[in-house]
């Protein structure tokens, strides 16, 4: 499962640029890339972030960036309110 998780994350960053994600509201990057770093976290980290917007579950996955910044990879709504 951590090997399937990794590749998931690998491929998400080399993807990433091309297929950026917006931030929508209610995501941890909604009014611009974070000034805040998570300097006790680990570079790859992965952090899972669930809230609600417009009416719909929404399911956010970051990697945490070189720079110590959450990056938004995936989005999913987990359902149809």
């Amino acid at each position: 499962m951590k090997t399937v998780l990794s590749a998931l994350v690998i491929s998400s960053f080399v993807a990433a640029p091309a297929f950026a994600i917006e931030p929508i509201k209610g995501s941890i990057n909604f009014d611009g890339p974070s000034q805040e770093t998570l300097s006790k976290t680990p570079v790859g980290s992965v952090l899972k972030h669930q809230f609600t917007s417009n009416g719909n579950d929404y399911v956010e996955i970051y990697v945490v960036g070189a720079d110590g910044r959450p990056e938004l990879v995936s989005r999913t709504i987990s359902n149809n309110s």
